[in-house]
């Protein structure tokens, strides 16, 4: 195997959640999945969502990974969501310098 082709992969004490840079740009996911830990904690913390809620929302991960992924946001919770912020400024940069055209 050529170092091209590895794909590393971080470990962490969370058994459902993985890191890696060729799936949502190294963003915590669960793993088997594209879902970010992010996004699960938004709906969960900013949104209201019940983890049942959760899993209605995303059938394809179980109760085991979304509580997996909230106890990996509280534990990086300062990081994840500077993250966040950064990611959002863009965002709203990108926005204001390419304003939507369906709404004209």
């Amino acid at each position: 195997m050529s170092r091209a082709s590895q794909v590393v992969e971080k470990v962490s004490a969370h058994p459902y959640v993985v890191s890696r840079r060729d799936i949502c740009q190294g963003s915590p996911v669960i793993r088997g999945s594209r879902l970010r830990v992010i996004d699960v904690a938004i709906e969960y913390d900013r949104l209201g969502y019940t983890p049942d809620q959760i899993l209605d929302a995303h059938p394809h991960i179980n109760l085991a990974e979304v509580h997996d992924a909230l106890s990996y946001y509280y534990e990086n919770q300062k990081k994840l969501d500077e993250h966040l912020k950064k990611n959002l400024s863009k965002v709203s940069q990108i926005r204001k310098r390419y304003p939507s055209k369906v709404n004209h």
